[in-house]
C-alpha cells in the first residue's frame, strides 16, 4: 500500500495537476486572507475558509479524475486485478496520496493564524477547529471524486460527474429548503448528503463530534464503494457475474445502512457530550451558574419556541437543546407561527418575532424576544448593523429564574442629588437578576420604602439634607443594605459623608493619583487597582478592574468588633491624593498631597443590626465606557456586589450571565507588511508552483 501511495503522490507532482491544485487552493485562500484578515484586520480565518470551500467543486474533480479512470482507459487496471495487494489497500493507497497533496495546502494554511498573532489577539483554538472542518470536508470530497473515477474510463466524464456529485452536496441545504421549508421525510433523507452542514458548525468554533463522525464515515463509505466497484470488474462475463453483482449491491446497501445508523446514533447523543465549545467567549457552552440553577430546578418549565424546528435559528436551537438535557423539568416545544399565528397572544399583547421564546411556569410567563438573543451595533463605516454578541443563555436563565421565583425583590435608586442613573449593561445586570429597579426621592418620602431590598446611592453631586441623611442612616440601622458610589465634586457633601461616617468610613476629599505605572492605564487618574480576594470579587480576581477618577476611602477597625470591613479594591503604596483635583497642574506629588495607599472599594457589615454596605469611590467605573476598557470585568464586579446583598448567596437564584461577545479587537498590521505578504502569498508562491509544475512536466515529456 505504501508503495502505491508513494507512486501516486510522486505522479501528482511529476505532472501539472498536483502543482495546479496547490496553487489554485492557496492563491484563492491567500486572496481572501489578504483582504479580510490583513487589510481589514479580521482575526478569524473561519470566514476565509468558508469563502473558498466552493473551490473544491473545481479543484477536486481535476485532482481525482485520473486516479482510476486513466488506468482503465490505458488498460493497465488489469495489473490491479492481478496484484498481490488487496483491492482495498490499492484504493486506500491512491486515496491517501491525493489526501497528502491536499494536506500540504492545509498545513500551509495552518501557519496563517500564527502570522496574524503578530498583529493582535487571535482565537487560535477556534481557528484550528475551522481548519479541521475544512480539512475533513476536503478529504470527503476527494473520497467522492475517487469513487467517481472508478466508474468510468473517461477522465472528462469523471471530472464532470464529480463536479455534479459535489455540487449537489454543496447545494443540498438550499435544495431541501426549496422542497419544504418545514421539513419532511424526503428532506431528511436528502440532508444525509448535505456535505457543508458539518463545516458550518466547525467553522463557528464548535468542535462537533457528530460532524467529525459524519465526514469520516462518509469518506470511508465512498472508499468502500470504490473497492466494490473495482472488485466487480474483476469478474469476466459469466454466470458468476450476476451473483457477484448482487453480492456487491448487497454489500453496498449494508455499508450505507451502517453509516446511516452510525450517524443517527451519534446525533442521538446529548449535545453536552458531542459539542465542545472552542470559542474564546464560550459562545456555545453553558456556564456553571446556569448548570447549578437547572440541576436544582424543582418546578416544571416549558419553553415555547415560535419557529418550525427544521427552520429555527440553529445556534439558539443548540442552546435550547442543552437546557433540556441539563434538567428533566425543562420541556421544549416548537410552535410554528405559520400553523398557529396567534399562539403568543396567550402570554402577551405585543407582537412577537419569529424564533422568540416564551418561558412558562404555572401562571407566570416571560417573553424572550429574538431581538434580545443577539447583541447588535451599528457599523458607522458602512452604516449597517452587525451582530456583536450572543445572549441566549443570559436571557433564558433570567427568564427561568423570573417565572420560578416566589417573590421578586425591589432595588430602590435614590434621586434628587445629581446622582448618575444606573444604565447600559449595569441596568441590564439588575434586569437579568429579575430585580425591580425603582427610583424615588427622599424629599418626597417619609422613609426608605419598607420593601426596599437594596438601596442604591450612585454618585451624588449635591449634598443630602440632614433629614435625607437621617432617613438613610435609619434604614441601615434597621438592617438595610446599600450600594454606594462616590464621585469627586467641589462641594463638601457633609451630610452625605455622615452616612459613611456612621459606619466608620472616611471619603477623602480629592482625587487619587497612582504613582505605580502597573496600576493605571494611559493616565495616572485611570486606576487599575488591586482586586482583593473575597467572595464578592471572585469573578474578577486576578483580572483588571478600571476605576477612573476615584477618591480615597479610609477606615479604622473598631475595638468592639461589631462593624467589620473587607477591602475589595486597593491602590498601590505609591498612590497619593490630590486635594485640589480639578485644578492640578501636574501628576507629580506636591506639598499638601496625602499619602496612600487607599481603598477604592470596601464591604462593610454590622453584626449587631445586620446592615450591609458596599462602597466604591469611583462612580465612573460603573459606566459602559469604563466597562469596555476591561472586557466587562466592571459589570461582573457590579453583578456580584448586588448579588451579595440582594438575598443570601446560598439561597439566591440571582445568576447573571453576561452577553458573550462574538468578535475580538481588529488586528493592526503595518501597511508594508500587508503589501509584502499579499504579494508573496497571492502572486509569487502560486506562480512559482505552477511554473515548477510546467517545467517538470515538460522535462518528463521530452525524456
Amino acid at each position: 500500500m505504501f508503495a502505491i501511495l508513494k507512486r501516486e503522490f510522486r505522479a501528482c507532482f511529476q505532472s501539472v495537476i498536483g502543482w495546479l491544485f496547490l496553487a489554485a487552493t492557496l492563491a484563492l485562500y491567500f486572496l481572501y486572507f489578504y483582504v479580510y484578515n490583513l487589510s481589514y484586520g479580521y482575526p478569524y480565518i473561519s470566514t476565509t475558509l468558508s469563502a473558498i470551500s466552493i473551490l473544491f467543486l473545481i479543484t477536486v474533480p481535476v485532482l481525482t479524475m485520473r486516479i482510476f479512470a486513466e488506468e482503465r482507459h490505458a488498460k493497465t487496471d488489469q495489473l490491479i486485478f492481478t496484484a498481490p495487494v488487496s483491492i482495498g489497500k490499492i484504493v486506500l493507497g491512491k486515496y491517501l496520496a491525493l489526501a497528502a497533496v491536499f494536506t500540504i495546502a492545509v498545513v500551509i494554511i495552518s501557519f496563517t493564524p500564527l502570522l496574524l498573532g503578530r498583529y493582535g489577539e487571535v482565537p487560535y483554538l477556534e481557528s484550528y477547529v475551522a481548519v479541521l472542518g475544512f480539512w475533513l470536508y476536503g478529504l470527503t470530497c476527494i473520497a467522492i471524486g475517487t469513487f467517481v473515477s472508478a466508474l468510468t474510463e473517461s477522465q472528462v466524464i469523471a471530472a464532470v460527474l464529480t463536479f455534479v456529485f459535489l455540487f449537489l452536496g454543496y447545494m443540498m441545504d438550499g435544495i431541501t429548503q426549496t422542497i419544504s421549508a418545514s421539513g419532511n421525510f424526503i428532506t431528511k433523507l436528502l440532508n444525509c448528503y448535505n456535505l457543508t452542514a458539518g463545516t458550518d458548525k466547525l467553522s463557528k468554533g464548535e468542535l462537533d463530534v457528530t460532524a467529525v463522525i459524519y465526514y469520516v464515515s462518509v469518506s470511508l463509505l465512498f472508499l468502500f464503494l470504490t473497492t466494490q466497484a473495482i472488485q466487480k470488474r474483476r469478474w469476466s462475463v459469466s454466470v458468476k457475474k450476476l451473483g457477484m453483482g448482487i453480492f456487491n449491491l448487497g454489500f453496498a446497501a449494508a455499508a450505507i445502512a451502517v453509516v446511516v445508523v452510525l450517524n443517527l446514533a451519534a446525533g442521538a447523543l446529548p449535545s453536552v457530550v458531542t459539542n465542545i465549545d472552542c470559542t474564546g467567549a464560550q459562545l456555545y457552552a453553558i456556564t456553571d451558574g446556569t448548570k447549578q440553577m437547572l440541576s436544582s430546578l424543582k418546578k416544571q418549565v416549558e419553553l415555547f419556541v415560535l419557529a418550525n424546528e427544521s427552520s429555527q435559528d440553529e445556534q439558539l436551537g443548540t442552546t435550547l437543546k442543552k437546557y433540556k438535557e441539563l434538567s428533566s423539568n425543562i420541556k421544549l416545544t416548537y410552535v410554528d407561527p405559520a400553523v398557529s399565528p396567534n399562539f403568543y397572544q396567550k402570554y402577551t399583547d405585543d407582537a412577537v418575532a419569529m424564533n422568540s421564546v416564551i418561558a412558562v411556569c404555572g401562571e407566570r410567563s416571560k417573553v424572550i424576544s429574538y431581538s434580545d438573543i443577539y447583541e447588535t451595533e451599528v457599523d458607522y463605516q458602512t452604516y449597517s448593523s452587525k451582530t456583536t454578541g450572543y445572549d441566549a443563555e443570559g436571557q433564558l436563565t433570567s427568564a427561568i429564574q423570573y417565572i420560578t421565583s416566589d417573590d421578586l425583590q425591589t432595588v430602590y435608586e435614590i434621586t434628587g442629588h445629581g446622582e448618575e442613573a444606573i444604565s447600559g449593561s449595569f441596568k441590564e445586570v439588575i434586569e437579568k437578576m429579575n430585580l425591580n429597579l425603582e427610583s424615588f426621592t427622599l424629599l418626597e418620602a417619609e422613609q426608605v420604602p419598607k420593601d426596599c431590598e437594596l438601596l442604591v446611592i450612585n454618585g451624588p453631586t449635591a449634598d443630602f439634607s440632614k433629614d435625607d441623611a437621617y432617613k438613610v442612616i435609619q434604614y441601615l440601622q434597621d438592617g438595610g443594605k446599600a450600594f454606594i458610589t462616590a464621585q469627586y465634586t467641589k462641594e463638601d457633601l457633609a451630610n452625605f459623608k455622615k452616612i459613611l461616617d456612621a459606619y466608620g468610613l472616611e471619603l477623602c476629599q480629592g482625587g487619587v493619583i497612582e504613582g505605580d505605572t502597573q496600576h493605571y492605564s494611559q493616565n495616572p487618574m485611570y486606576l487599575l487597582p488591586d482586586v482583593e480576594s473575597d467572595e464578592i470579587t471572585s469573578d474578577v480576581y486576578g483580572e483588571y478592574v478600571f476605576a477612573p477618577f476615584a477618591q480615597g476611602l479610609k477606615y479604622e477597625e473598631k475595638e468592639d468588633g461589631e462593624i467589620s470591613y473587607t477591602k475589595l479594591l486597593t491602590t498601590s503604596d505609591q498612590a497619593f491624593l490630590k486635594t485640589d483635583y480639578l485644578n492640578m497642574q501636574t501628576f507629580d506629588k506636591e506639598k499638601g498631597d496625602v499619602d496612600g495607599p487607599f481603598s477604592i472599594g470596601v464591604s462593610v457589615a454590622d453584626s449587631k443590626t445586620g446592615a450591609r454596605l458596599i462602597v466604591y469611590s469611583s462612580t465612573r467605573m460603573f459606566s459602559d465606557d469604563a466597562d469596555n476598557v476591561v472586557a466587562g470585568h466592571n459589570s461582573a464586579l457590579f453583578a456580584s456586589s448586588i448579588k451579595s446583598m440582594a438575598g443570601e448567596a446560598e439561597e439566591s437564584n440571582l445568576i447573571v450571565v453576561p452577553v458573550k461577545e462574538y468578535t475580538m479587537e481588529a488586528l493592526t498590521a503595518p501597511q508594508s507588511a500587508v503589501i509584502l505578504t499579499g504579494f508573496l502569498t497571492v502572486l509569487a508562491v502560486p506562480v512559482i508552483m505552477i511554473a515548477l509544475g510546467v517545467v517538470i512536466w515538460m522535462k518528463r515529456r521530452k525524456a
